[in-house]
């Protein structure tokens, strides 16, 4: 019988022989991941990987490596090298009155709550499903005469964690995911998406058909006029939702961002930062979203409210962070890497609780000008520290007359704040929906963000 990863984990530890602590962390991934383009089938891709990161503390200061061999002198050899890589850090980032860096060690086992994220058909990753997945996606944009282009994965992760301080933990997911982007003999282009834990939830044509019809919105030759810049009511779909919600993860509510004086929400905890409608938390077991047990310390998630009624409420940590910040702070199950990772940690499983509005259409309608947005796309930080993105729309801008979407617009660059969108927030959608990336470069670890569309009362877009 193959050792389980958790068996493997304890072993890699015992090989560990010095430093003030140290933690064993296998990940496996197993996928399938189909690739389609100008509507036919392009690439296939399988992995069936399993990585060992050891990491040592000494001092203060936590390092590591990794590997893929398994074993006796294998593991030995990470061990070494993670242990000069510790004792390496500790010269090198010593303080002049020789106190110890910042990381507490690893923690204490405590109890986990499990979760509904593993699907067993889903794991087999029958190659048939993709394929048939791909069939329906391409008869859909044939039917449509656009050009249909995209991915369709599926994946079984497990990760298992063994420390010095007696964790001893593992954690089994699997993710789907499709995306379907669409172009009209127009040049103009439709997108959608979705993800689950179970790829059966993925509907292959419906995402096509929603892609295509964007893409061929007001008929083959309607024009996309552009837009002069300026600030307009908006509707955001989902998609747009949440990459503006996982950027405020990253920027504001994150710890160790928090803790340097770098974060949006610095002297502002207990204070409104966004319209009362807005009720964001980290939710690792919400229906929908990606669950996990445990984060890559080996501490146990659980719900996390953030934003409450528009009023900041708290922050995530990992237990790097949680030391720097001090005052009591204590790691809320966030860490994205054993030790922590340098950018700190981060919300996986943001859920934006929904509103009162039936749908998008509902959302648009007391709007007399404004601009109806798919998704938004390259965007990045312009200010950190204020949420100031900027980026631009993508795969299905439209504009909007009358409280109706009329006709397509080019794409459009917007440069905002996070909060100050929140703070514009008007009103959401009743549904929430998963909303991810779902491409990976380098080892697969699906998240994504639950949220609803929103309508906001005004957006800025410079160019």
């Amino acid at each position: 019988m193959p050792e389980s990863p958790l068996d493997l984990a304890a072993r890699a530890l015992a090989a560990v022989r010095s430093g003030d602590g140290a933690q064993a962390t296998v990940t496996t991934e197993r996928s399938v991941l189909l690739r389609f383009a100008r509507s036919r089938p392009t690439q296939a891709t399988a992995i069936d990987d399993r990585s060992v990161e050891l990491t040592v503390v000494c001092d203060g200061h936590a390092a590591g490596a990794t590997t893929n061999r398994t074993d006796e002198e294998g593991l030995a050899a990470c061990a070494r090298a993670a242990e000069r890589a510790a004792e390496a850090t500790a010269r090198t980032r010593a303080y002049a009155d020789g106190s110890p860096g910042p990381h507490p060690g690893f923690p204490a086992p405590a109890p986990l709550r499990g979760h509904a994220g593993h699907d067993a058909e889903t794991a087999l990753l029958d190659p048939g499903r993709g394929g048939t997945a791909l069939e329906a996606a391409l008869a859909a944009g044939a039917a449509h005469g656009v050009e249909a282009h995209g991915v369709w994965t599926a994946a079984e992760t497990e990760t298992a964690i063994a420390s010095t301080s007696g964790v001893a933990v593992a954690d089994r997911l699997t993710d789907a995911f499709m995306k379907v982007t669409a172009f009209a003999p127009s040049g103009r282009s439709g997108y959608a998406a979705a993800a689950a834990t179970d790829s059966k939830a993925l509907d292959p044509h419906s995402l096509a058909e929603r892609a295509a019809a964007k893409a061929c919105f007001g008929g083959p030759t309607a024009e996309a006029p552009h837009l002069e810049p300026g600030a307009y009511p908006v509707v955001l779909e989902p998609l747009a939702v949440g990459e503006l919600v996982g950027w405020l993860g990253l920027l504001a509510l994150n710890g160790l961002a928090f803790a340097e004086g770098a974060s949006a929400l610095e002297g502002r905890l207990g204070a409104r930062v966004a319209a009362p409608q807005v009720n964001l938390s980290d939710s690792p077991r919400y229906p929908g979203t990606l669950p996990r047990a445990f984060d890559l310390d080996g501490v146990p998630k659980a719900p996390l409210p953030l934003i409450q009624d528009g009023v900041a409420d708290r922050l995530v940590h990992d237990r790097r962070s949680a030391a720097l910040a001090g005052g009591g702070a204590e790691s809320t199950g966030h860490a994205l890497a054993p030790g922590g990772s340098p950018h700190g940690p981060a919300a996986t499983n943001l859920v934006l609780a929904g509103g009162a509005a039936a749908d998008e259409r509902e959302l648009c309608r007391p709007i007399e000008r404004g601009v109806y947005v798919t998704r938004l796309w390259y965007t990045n930080p312009v200010r950190p520290k204020e949420t100031l993105l900027t980026g631009v729309t993508r795969d299905g801008t439209f504009l909007i007359e009358d409280g109706e979407v009329t006709r397509p617009l080019a794409d459009l660059r917007f440069t905002d704040r996070v909060l100050g969108v929140l703070e514009r927030a008007q009103e959401l959608s009743a549904r929430p929906v998963l909303t991810s990336e779902g491409e990976f470069y380098g080892r697969r670890f699906a998240t994504g963000v639950v949220c609803p569309a929103m309508r906001v009362r005004s957006l800025r877009f410079t160019g």
